[in-house]
Parts: C-alpha cells; sequence; structure tokens
C-alpha cells in the first residue's frame, strides 16, 4: 500500500490557499473597473483583473492535481 507523500500534500495545500486569496481578489479588482469606466485606468484593471481571475483557475487546477498525486502517486503510462 502506497504511502501519503505529506511534502507534496502540503505544496498542494498552499496552491489551494493561494488560489482562494486570488477568488476573492480577482472579482474585487474586476467589480472597481466596471464601477469606474470612464477611468482612464479602466482597461489595464480590467485585464489585471481577468489575468488574476485566469491564473486562480489554473493554481485550482494544479493544487488539485498536486493533492490528487500525493495521495495516489503519479499516473503512469503502461502501453
Amino acid at each position: 500500500m502506497r504511502r501519503t507523500d505529506k511534502d507534496l500534500l502540503v505544496t498542494g495545500l498552499k496552491r489551494l490557499a493561494i488560489t482562494v486569496v486570488l477568488m476573492f481578489t480577482a472579482p474585487i479588482i474586476l467589480w472597481q473597473a466596471f464601477k469606474n469606466q470612464e477611468h482612464f485606468l479602466f482597461w489595464p484593471v480590467c485585464i489585471l483583473g481577468l489575468i488574476i481571475g485566469s491564473y486562480a483557475v489554473y493554481m485550482g487546477f494544479k493544487g488539485i492535481m498536486t493533492i490528487m498525486n500525493s495521495l495516489f502517486g503519479e499516473k503512469t503510462k503502461s502501453h
């Protein structure tokens, strides 16, 4: 029976913690951008919010995959 890789599990949990922070940050930035649409920094702030939101989704998937790899091991290809 395989044992859990605790270092990899901690890494996955850190990634999920970063995801939670980004999941709250991105909508706040987008809300601020759309609240001030006539401001000259509307587009840079809006693009920043979209980038942070996309990175939150990416980090969420990476965090879950890291936790799954720590629990069940790497997926190997069998020919």
